[in-house]
């Protein structure tokens, strides 16, 4: 069963990427080239873990630990374009503030105390990578949540509404919130580690779903709604358990 749920994961996952990054070549990824990284991103870590982790279960302890230290880094690459993305879609959607670059400055120093601390907090030599990996990555897709948070507060106030930048914002929101909750529960149980593997793969599935579906058609007019008369300016308002990598 668990075999199958990978495979068909791979199945599922490889083709939206790839259906991303086509979409994207078609002339948005210079719009927003780290929606492009990390479809690109996702892609890669994928493919390098298909046959280590497919042969997990019957491979050898050294073969175990390769693919251990293979998961663990490819998860950090993955935090890191994560941030990136999140980054550059605040810097995108707070183009109508005059403070954005303030803003901007202010989200990058924030990230990076805040997983420096948290790095701090929980990181130890002398156990598996696993054990301290797991809170650190829940933390940090909590912190992405809160930020894409920030995201869709800062496009749902704007006056104009880029429905693309929305729809990425949400397929985000669900990924992190998915990771969060799952590496908790991982945490908590190492009984349900492989049901909450399965809810993470499943979140970031539709993350990447519904990244293909807003860029696989042209965007819509910013607001076509009717504005009727203008008003005077003064009256405008603005899959793998946690037990397997330890």
């Amino acid at each position: 069963m668990q075999l199958a749920l990978q495979i068909a994961a791979y199945v599922i996952g490889l083709p939206l990427g790839l259906m991303i990054m086509t979409a994207l070549l078609r002339g948005h990824w210079k719009q927003y080239p780290f929606v492009f990284a990390y479809a690109v991103g996702d892609f890669l870590t994928s493919v390098l873990e298909i046959q280590p982790g497919l042969q997990y279960e019957g491979a050898t302890a050294q073969a175990k630990r390769s693919f251990s230290l293979l998961y663990w880094w490819d998860e950090r690459v993955m935090q890191v374009l994560v941030f990136l993305l999140v980054i550059s879609l605040i810097y995108r959607a707070a183009a109508h503030l005059k403070t954005r670059h303030i803003l901007l400055l202010g989200v990058i120093c924030g990230i990076l105390l805040f997983a420096g601390i948290t790095l701090f907090t929980y990181f130890d030599p002398g156990v598996s990578t696993g054990k301290w990996m797991t809170p650190w990555l829940r933390n940090l897709n909590f912190c992405a949540a809160i930020l894409d948070l920030g995201l869709w507060a800062l496009l749902i106030g704007a006056r104009r509404k880029d429905y693309r930048l929305l729809m990425v914002s949400g397929a985000l929101g669900i990924q992190f919130t998915g990771g969060a909750i799952g590496q908790a529960v991982r945490q908590l149980s190492h009984s349900s580690a492989q049901v909450t593997g399965y809810f993470i793969s499943l979140s970031g599935l539709i993350c990447l779903y519904i990244i293909w579906q807003a860029f696989r058609t042209p965007a819509p007019p910013a607001d076509s709604r009717p504005r009727g008369p203008r008003l005077p300016r003064t009256a405008e308002k603005p899959p793998v358990s946690q037990t397997d990598l330890e």
